[in-house]
C-alpha cells in the first residue's frame, strides 16, 4: 500500500509533431486544470458550514433557536450525528440567540440529535457542581477533631 502511494505516475498523451519542455508543461497545466475542475465538483462540503453554502447546496433549509449556552455541546451532537448545519447569531435581540439552519433532508437525523443535546443538558442541571462538593467536604473536615502529632527525637548514649 505504502508503495503505491509512493509510487504515483500519470500518463499524460500529447499528439504533437515536435515534443518540446513546452509542450510538455502545456499538456501538463492542462492536465491540472482539468482535476481542479473535476474536483471541485465532486465536494460537498460536510458538518459546519455558511449559511450561503447550506442554501447553495439547493435542498431546502430549515431553522432552529437555540440557547446561548451549550453551542460546542450542540456541535460536537450534530457532528456526531453527520448533520450538515450553519450556525447563524441573532443580535437584535437581547440576550443574543442563535439560529441553526440545516437542510430538510436532515430533519429525522437533528430531531435525535437535539433530543440527545436536551437530555444532555438537562442532566447537566440536575449534577451538583463539583465547587459545591468541595465546600461541602470542607465543611465536614473543619467540624472533625483535629489530631495533634508530636515529633520527638530521641537519642541513645
Amino acid at each position: 500500500m505504502q508503495e503505491e502511494v509512493e509510487n504515483k505516475t500519470i500518463n499524460l498523451m500529447i499528439s504533437t509533431t515536435k515534443l518540446t519542455g513546452r509542450t510538455l508543461m502545456t499538456g501538463y497545466r492542462k492536465y491540472m486544470q482539468y482535476r481542479a475542475k473535476e474536483k471541485s465538483k465532486e465536494e460537498i462540503p460536510h458538518g459546519k458550514q455558511s449559511v450561503k453554502k447550506l442554501i447553495g447546496q439547493g435542498q431546502g433549509v430549515s431553522s432552529l433557536d437555540i440557547s446561548t449556552t451549550g453551542i460546542r455541546d450542540f456541535e460536537r451532537i450534530a457532528n456526531k450525528y453527520g448533520i450538515d448545519y450553519a450556525i447563524k447569531k441573532d443580535q437584535s435581540v437581547r440576550p443574543p440567540k442563535y439560529l441553526v439552519f440545516f437542510k430538510a433532508r436532515d430533519a429525522d437525523a437533528l430531531a435525535a440529535a437535539f433530543n440527545e443535546y436536551q437530555a444532555k443538558r438537562l442532566n447537566r442541571e440536575e449534577k451538583t457542581s463539583v465547587l459545591a462538593q468541595l465546600n461541602k467536604f470542607k465543611e465536614l473536615v473543619a467540624v472533625l477533631p483535629k489530631k495533634v502529632r508530636e515529633k520527638v527525637q530521641e537519642r541513645d548514649i
